[in-house]
């Protein structure tokens, strides 16, 4: 049976990149109907921060990442902290001194920091010099009498090349001189990670360790540890680096790293799964859709499909998936209350991601239109400033006009409506645009010519007449749609960048409409 784990420190937080090596492991194990273990390392005591574990726990149930056997739930190969394993690690580590695969190590860290600075000088990659490994049985007895502290090294075969097939990697293989002789066993008699990893990885019967790539030079010390112990090794695959945009490693000082910050963001996490799982991985070329649920990752997710070189962590890529699944959670919940207004409504999808609702009569679109708005209303009701609340009739018009942007970025709502309420001054310039053959005097004639339009319309309160006598005047007119359209919406909502016009002054209604045109067209004529 397969078995995969994730075995992160508490270090306080879940870094993206955990999150993704968790990930990958759990997809594998439930794509091979096998088993994910939740193990804790958190043996480097200077590390170790209060109440880490019981975060590390909740952000994985928050995942949805449901592990077979952890901290919390019994299992025939626990406990699943190595703080409370030490004892058996000790008795690993004697072990490997009794099969001379590892020694005690009694140098000073004062020796150890001149002999590093050495090396540094001679440009040599700094590396134990095996001091220890040449003391003799009374020398060594002698220092154990004194009570002299020590380390337990692994001692590296120096004459082997250790090869392996790793699942991303392919072949790799590490000559044995140029290998540390690592510690296994500190001082203080906790393991590092080096030994507790195999240790455990052996004794809870892994089948395929799925880490960072930044693992893979110590797979070879590994790969040793099981030789030396007679151990069957698991398999292993290493999962490239998180990179910037610049491509340096993932790190605090370009931008948020913890998976906590994302959710303070308001990111969902249906979209942070999903983009942690590309990061990496892609189901294949004949796969277009890039949406997927955990269950279907699930069923796709196989290793030969995981990439080599680094992923980009790119945050726009981030913000792509967290609008699709807004967009596909509000689709869900409208298509539901469109059902229950009329079982006969018809629901069109002209475009992906886009949906339409075709009611049978006016009363059940008005209807769904109002529940349209407070539904969207949940999304950034925290964010809103309340004195758009206070004609709740106009923000809920206004609402369905920015709901995209609102699925984009809930946060920035105030900005998106704002000109709804009251139209801040601008410069005549708006009203123009060079680009769309839009001078003074065009802005001037179309705006006129609007006004007269909009003004002898008595049916204000259908956005598809509006459009109409807007498109019928621009043909009368013989010019390009922009050339009205652009003057008419800029003087409607004083930005650059809005919803249509059409919809805009269906929002506003025929008075303030008609108010804005005179407005700008006073702009125009005060020369």
């Amino acid at each position: 049976m397969v078995r995969t784990r994730f075995a992160p420190s508490p270090t306080g937080y879940l870094h993206v990149g955990g999150l993704r090596t968790a990930l990958y492991s759990y997809l594998y194990a439930k794509k091979n109907n096998g088993k994910f273990i939740l193990r804790i390392e958190d043996t480097d005591q200077k590390r170790f921060v209060e109440g880490a574990l019981e975060h590390l726990i909740k952000m994985m149930k928050w995942a949805g990442l449901d592990y077979d056997e952890g901290p919390d739930k019994a299992g025939e190969f626990g406990p699943y902290i190595q703080s409370k394993r030490t004892e058996l690690y000790k008795k690993y580590a004697q072990e490997l001194l009794d099969k001379k695969a590892a020694y005690r190590c009694f140098c000073t860290q004062e020796r150890l920091d001149e002999m590093r600075a050495h090396q540094e000088k001679q440009k040599k990659t700094p590396m134990y010099d095996r001091h220890c490994l040449y003391l003799s049985d009374e020398e060594i007895q002698k220092k154990l009498d004194e009570g002299i502290p020590f380390v337990i090294r692994q001692k590296i075969p120096s004459s082997e090349v250790v090869k392996f097939d790793d699942h991303i990697r392919g072949k790799v293989s590490f000559a044995g001189k140029t290998l540390d002789d690592q510690v296994l066993l500190k001082s203080d008699g906790y393991p590092t990670y080096h030994l507790a990893n195999v240790v455990d990885d052996h004794l809870m019967e892994i089948t395929h360790v799925i880490r960072g790539e930044e693992w893979l030079p110590s797979t070879p010390k590994h790969i040793l540890l099981y030789k030396a112990f007679g151990w069957e090794p698991p398999q292993f695959a290493h999962i490239p680096l998180l990179l910037n945009k610049d491509r340096s490693k993932l790190s605090k000082r370009q931008g948020d790293v913890s998976v906590e910050d994302y959710i303070k963001k308001d990111y969902l996490k249906e979209a942070i799964i999903n983009f942690i799982a590309f990061l990496g991985w892609h189901p294949g070329e004949a796969e277009e859709n890039e949406i997927f649920t955990l269950e279907e990752l699930s069923s796709k997710f196989t290793l030969e499909k995981v990439h080599k070189s680094g992923a980009i962590f790119d945050i726009k890529k981030l913000d792509w998936f967290n609008w699709q699944w807004n967009r596909k959670n509000l689709h869900e919940k409208l298509k539901k209350i469109a059902t229950e207004i009329d079982p006969n409504v018809l629901i069109e999808n002209p475009k992906k991601g886009e949906f339409v609702y075709k009611f049978n009569n006016e009363k059940a679109k008005q209807t769904f239109l109002g529940k349209r708005a407070q539904t969207i209303l949940k999304l950034c009701e925290e964010y809103l400033d309340k004195k758009y609340k206070i004609n709740p009739e106009l923000l809920n018009k206004a609402l369905i006009t920015v709901e995209e942007k609102i699925l984009r970025n809930p946060r920035e709502i105030n900005s998106f409506i704002d000109f709804y309420f009251e139209i801040e001054n601008y410069e005549k310039a708006l009203l123009t645009n060079e680009k769309m053959k839009v001078d003074e005097e065009m802005a001037k004639t179309a705006l006129k010519k609007s006004l007269a339009t909009l003004a002898n319309l008595d049916n204000f309160n259908s956005e598809d007449k509006i459009k109409e006598v807007l498109l019928n005047l621009v043909k009368q007119m013989s010019v390009k749609n922009g050339q009205v359209l652009w003057p008419l919406r800029s003087a409607l909502t004083g930005k650059q960048f809005s919803p249509g016009v059409f919809e805009v002054a269906f929002v506003l209604g025929k008075e303030k409409t008609i108010n804005r045109i005179k407005k700008a067209l006073s702009k125009l004529e005060n020369q």
